[in-house]
């Protein structure tokens, strides 16, 4: 059945009281059967299942892929197959509840691929596998607690869309629906945007097509034999694979390809090639269908701030020297290169400067909003909680914080030697990052744990200059408690909108945490540890290699070692962009509110844009865009009947997402599996 929704002008006017009774009375589903046995161990397994293909794909491209979608259509399909057999309907609370479980295992190897094999790199030291277990569970709990006092702000009350959640959520309802007429239509609707979306990316897919017509160029070899690829050692793949390459077709997915293969130099913005500046036509379907969801707000957001910073501010830093090119020498000659880890070191301040302050202007401007989560704390009773019983017991947070917080002070302090006061004085700055990053996925899915973590970075800077151990230790603090408490907000919007007990959530995902800790790092020790001799300092470099090179340690490690070299190292620009920045966003998210959110700008999205590489920017902006010329948000609901896009837009994108998604993993699967 169509999931219930609040209109625009009810988000804007009503009181918390009246959101919160109105999905009560509208949504919740009571006892449906949720957090199950059968729902915690399919979470658990293919949570397992997916975190470590996670781990496998991060340590080669740097990006964690979502698993929620799925995870939801893996379980569907399994129960669903196994009701031939007698069992019973797998319900859509426990396909909900498993995919919380799912989600947060699957993004539990981010440390894995960042903050910790740096500390080891720059350490040369090797983490047991208990203490990393123990380390990522407890932060993650953290971050937990500190999502709960902030979620009736953020889903309760702002509704905010947290487009990939409120994907898996539509997927969810059209899977299970038993509405015949509405479900079969809006399932047939996700089944054919699914497909064309796949069939893209399956032409897009460069492993996939290199694997599929690999074999049509084996008498290309300079022997001339015709051996099998699988019996040619690891030199003769590599070799033959790279000049198959140039031999095999796919549908570029960037566009300045055609370009290549037309043999016309790529066009330049003040002496730099657009490619290196990150301005590429890209053509990602899942970001496509992302920006759909996302809205044409934060989607000319996110274009016009990458225009500002790609197109008039980075090419200008590079003119006056302060953003400093890679130099390498090729064939006897210097070669200049830039790219997106050179240019973020730049960009990413003045872009976390304005999502802090737009975030904390707005936590500000509600504060009734925390009043009421916390009242029962007190014993004042400000008006009718109507949600008591349903909702986490905030008094857990209240208690657990504080003490979780302690613990993992104690945690730095035994398997990395940081004094307790060092990690616990970081911990206000931790929650407001927390809030930036819960904002920043609200709105387009992107957690920008990478940016906020180096906002810690620079704060330990400061309080332990020369100290990377700090560095690096606690900002891993930041990422885990910042992704954790936006990833679990995430799981509990298709909660949210599909009438589950966030409580139950919560349980879940926490099952998760420790599901992907345990999968994780086992493959983690598996995979990079095996050439790391404890007596050879040396040999700790290869937890970076060709095969697996892991480029977000080599962020994490290079921005810890300018900062504990001195914040002179840092261009002297950044001051000012931070200062500039910020006086925008502030001016901008008060517009926001005395407007009651008609601002059709997002200063969250804006610095967003700046962290964000430009193509990905630019097409979500083509998506949110695309999807506003077909009517949505642009046309009145009351004028919407009748209209495909507008009434069908959340099928429809949440088709694109996870067809695209699905056969983005595959082709991930075959290149790392498949092809050396």
């Amino acid at each position: 059945m169509a999931i219930k929704q609040l209109t625009e002008e009810q988000i804007r006017e009503w009181s918390v009281e009246q959101k919160d009774r109105w999905w009560l009375e509208n949504v919740y589903r009571g006892n449906m059967p949720q957090l199950t046995l059968r729902a915690a161990l399919t979470g658990f397994l293919l949570g397992g299942l997916l975190s470590a293909t996670n781990l496998y794909i991060g340590a080669k491209t740097g990006w964690s892929l979502g698993v929620g979608i799925t995870s939801v259509i893996l379980a569907f399909a399994v129960f669903k197959l196994l009701q031939k057999f007698g069992v019973s309907e797998f319900t859509i609370l426990e396909n909900n509840a498993m995919q919380s479980i799912a989600t947060s295992a699957g993004y539990m190897t981010s440390p894995l691929i960042a903050s910790l094999p740096a500390y080891m790199i720059a350490n040369q030291v090797l983490i047991p596998w208990w203490q990393i277990i123990c380390w990522n569970v407890g932060v993650s709990i953290l971050g937990v607690l500190f999502a709960f006092p902030m979620k009736r702000r953020f889903i309760n009350d702002e509704q905010y869309a947290f487009p990939e959640g409120q994907a898996a959520g539509v997927v969810m309802d059209t899977l299970h629906s038993s509405d015949v007429s509405v479900g079969l239509f809006k399932a047939k609707l996700l089944a054919v945007s699914a497909g064309v979306a796949a069939f893209i990316k399956f032409l897009q897919s460069e492993s996939l097509q290199l694997w599929l017509q690999v074999a049509a160029w084996l008498p290309s070899l300079p022997t001339g034999e015709e051996p099998k690829l699988a019996k040619l050692h690891l030199g003769e793949r590599k070799t033959f694979l790279e000049a198959a390459k140039e031999k095999i077709w796919h549908l570029p997915e960037d566009l300045f390809l055609l370009l290549d293969w037309a043999k016309i130099p790529i066009p330049k913005l003040r002496g730099v090639e657009l490619r290196q500046l990150t301005i590429m036509p890209l053509f990602d379907v899942a970001l496509f269908g992302a920006g759909g969801l996302m809205g044409i707000r934060a989607g000319t957001s996110l274009m016009l701030g990458a225009v500002l910073n790609y197109c008039v501010l980075v090419p200008w830093m590079i003119e006056r020297k302060e953003i400093l090119p890679k130099i390498t020498m090729v064939d006897g000659a210097e070669k200049i290169t830039y790219g997106m880890k050179i240019i973020t070191l730049w960009s990413l301040w003045p872009g976390v400067a304005a999502m802090v302050v737009a975030s904390f202007v707005a936590l500000l401007s509600k504060p009734d909003v925390f009043v009421k989560a916390f009242q029962g704390l007190t014993g004042k009773k400000t008006g009718e909680d109507v949600l008591k019983g349903i909702e986490f017991p905030l008094w857990i947070s209240l208690i657990g914080i504080p003490l979780m917080s302690l613990v993992t002070a104690i945690m730095a302090w035994s398997f990395f030697g940081i004094p307790v006061w060092v990690s616990l004085v970081g911990l206000p700055l931790t929650f407001v990052l927390s809030l930036v990053g819960a904002t920043s996925t609200g709105l387009t899915s992107t957690t920008p744990i990478g940016a906020t973590s180096k906002i810690t970075q620079l704060f330990y800077g400061l309080v332990r200059p020369g100290d990377i151990k700090s560095n690096l230790a606690t900002a891993g603090i930041t990422a885990e408690v910042v992704g954790n408490s936006s990833n679990l907000l995430m799981d509990i919007k298709p909660g949210y909108m599909l009438g589950a007990k966030p409580r139950q959530q919560a349980v879940g995902h926490i099952i998760g945490i420790i599901s992907g800790a345990l999968a994780g790092t086992f493959l983690f020790f598996v995979l990079f540890t095996k050439n790391i001799k404890p007596d050879d300092p040396a040999t700790y470099a290869s937890l970076q290699s060709d095969q697996f090179p892991m480029p977000s340690v080599t962020v994490w490690t290079g921005v810890a070692k300018v900062l504990t070299e001195g914040l002179s190292k840092l261009p002297q620009s950044v001051v000012l962009a931070v200062i500039v920045a910020s006086i925008v966003a502030f001016a901008l998210e008060v517009l926001r509110i005395v407007t009651k959110n008609k601002l059709p700008l997002s200063p969250v999205a804006l610095g967003l844009s700046f962290v964000l590489d430009f193509k990905s920017s630019f097409c979500m902006f083509a998506g949110a865009f695309v999807f506003w010329l077909l009517g949505v948000g642009r046309v009145k609901e009351e004028n919407a009947r009748g209209n495909l896009w507008v009434e069908n837009h959340e099928p429809i994108c949440a088709g694109i997402i996870a067809g695209a998604s699905l056969m983005g993993i595959l082709d991930a699967l075959v290149g790392g599996f498949l092809l050396p």
